[in-house]
């Protein structure tokens, strides 16, 4: 069975999750049961910036993940409790905070620039692509 056509709360088996974030979110990484994701900052306001974001998303989706915070990084881990493994739940939810902590409106093209590559105003340390 194919990861489009799996319930709500069915778990996921180590292959498949490693596999499905290969494919979906390749930043993101398989440890201890949990999947993660390390967002690097310029510094504690950014770091802030990046909980408060993951936050709003969790409580707007009712699925919370565990955070690590530290002046220059957050760690998101996520992993559905009740169903004691990883499900849709959790891969849906990193989706939506990889694509929202990691948008770059300035590649774009639009109106908005984005931050500036100047060090005064840096804010999320962008990984390559």
């Amino acid at each position: 069975m194919g990861w489009r056509e799996r319930k709500q709360e069915e778990t996921y088996s180590d292959a498949e999750i490693e596999e499905r974030l290969k494919e979906t979110l390749p930043h993101w990484y398989l440890e201890n049961g949990w999947i993660r994701r390390k967002y690097k900052t310029s510094g504690w306001k950014s770091t802030l910036m990046v909980v408060n974001t993951v936050g709003h998303l969790a409580e707007a989706a009712f699925h919370h993940p565990d955070l690590t915070v530290s002046y220059a990084f957050v760690v998101v881990k996520l992993m559905n409790h009740a169903a004691k493994g990883v499900t849709n739940k959790d891969f849906e939810l990193a989706k939506k905070i990889e694509d929202v902590i990691t948008w770059q409106p300035g590649k774009e093209g639009g109106a908005l620039e984005g931050t500036p590559d100047d060090p005064r105003f840096k804010y999320i340390k962008y990984e390559a692509d």
